[in-house]
């Protein structure tokens, strides 16, 4: 008997600009036809109408793909976390997963877009999950200040998993940010950081900002004793890229 038929969730659904090696697309299909099926994941019919109705408002094809926001939410129980912190909301796909990861965790996610984070205040209130995910909106470099302000002052406790995907030119502050309102052994996640492998030219750098947003993010974290760190590179349905993984010493 053959397999049933897994009907494509993220990215690989839409028409898209990012570039896909059709082996990557069938590797993740199969992956997600066995474990990111409805009968092995109850939510997983809420995860995709975030995403579909993202789409449908418009919101660019950028999110998490369905195995990757998977692996957040997986993340976060391995490590215990409870309270998470997110540079970049889009539509509330990954906060949505990373909330799933227990009905203790609370979700604070920052999105600069106005539109964006009514889209997904929407989308979050329809999956149930409003109460777990705080959206603040604003840019990140001045909501970061208040947020670390809360926490020293200890009017917010300190964040346990933290999870970075906004613009690549703001990396490193984002991430000098985060690291100062975290608590020891903390996991940091910036994604995109490979950027179809330009990370590693100096050259692609002085012709896209991101890729020196992620070179300076990758050559500062190196020189940062507070934490320790490592890039993982990763191909998929949003085919060749990576993300950095740093836990706070």
């Amino acid at each position: 008997m053959s397999a049933p038929k897994f009907t494509p969730v993220g990215p690989q659904s839409y028409d898209s600009t990012y570039e896909r090696d059709p082996r990557h697309v069938e590797v993740d299909s199969y992956i997600n036809l066995h474990l990111l099926s409805d009968a092995k994941n109850s939510y997983n019919s809420a995860m995709d109408k975030i995403y579909r109705d993202s789409i449908a408002a418009g919101l660019p094809d950028i999110a998490c793909s369905p195995a990757q926001a998977k692996f957040l939410m997986l993340q976060i129980q391995i490590c215990n976390a409870t309270n998470i912190l997110e540079v970049g909301t889009l539509g509330g796909y990954s906060a949505a997963w990373m909330a799933l990861a227990g009905p203790s965790v609370k979700v604070t996610t920052i999105e600069i877009n106005k539109e964006y984070a009514a889209v997904a205040s929407d989308n979050l209130v329809e999956a149930g999950l409003k109460d777990q995910v705080e959206i603040l909106q604003g840019a990140g470099l001045d909501i970061l200040p208040q947020l670390a302000s809360q926490v020293e002052s200890g009017a917010r406790p300190p964040f346990d998993f933290v999870f970075i995907d906004a613009n690549k030119q703001d990396n490193l502050e984002y991430f000098n940010l985060a690291v100062s309102m975290t608590k020891p052994h903390t996991a940091i996640i910036v994604d995109n950081v490979v950027r179809n492998g330009k990370v590693a030219s100096a050259y692609e750098a002085e012709k896209d900002d991101r890729v020196l947003g992620a070179r300076q993010l990758i050559e500062g974290i190196g020189k940062d004793d507070r934490v320790d760190a490592t890039v993982i590179q990763t191909v998929g349905e949003k085919n060749y890229d990576g993300f950095l993984l740093a836990i706070r010493r």
